[in-house]
């Protein structure tokens, strides 16, 4: 376990709602619906997810409808997360 991506993951309330939400591939605008959110946010917060290795972007080619997903690192962290109870 990476603590230091724990951490990261945390510190902002954005990260972690999309981090968690994430149980199947979405796009940023399936998110921003999903949890309430603004695309810009919804987008930053993918951004530096993906930064620290813990989502990946399935369709990096396209410009519109980008599909987000955890990585196996990302997944370790939401188990950690969801051991909070």
């Amino acid at each position: 376990m990476d603590w230091k991506k724990y951490s990261f993951v945390i510190r902002a309330k954005n990260r972690k709602r999309i981090l968690l939400a994430l149980l199947k591939p979405k796009t940023p605008s399936q998110l921003a619906e999903e949890l309430g959110l603004s695309l810009p946010h919804v987008s930053r917060a993918l951004k530096e997810l993906e930064a620290e290795g813990l989502v990946e972007c399935l369709t990096p080619e396209e410009k519109v409808g980008r599909i987000y997903r955890r990585t196996q690192v990302g997944e370790e962290v939401v188990r950690a997360l969801e051991g909070e109870g």
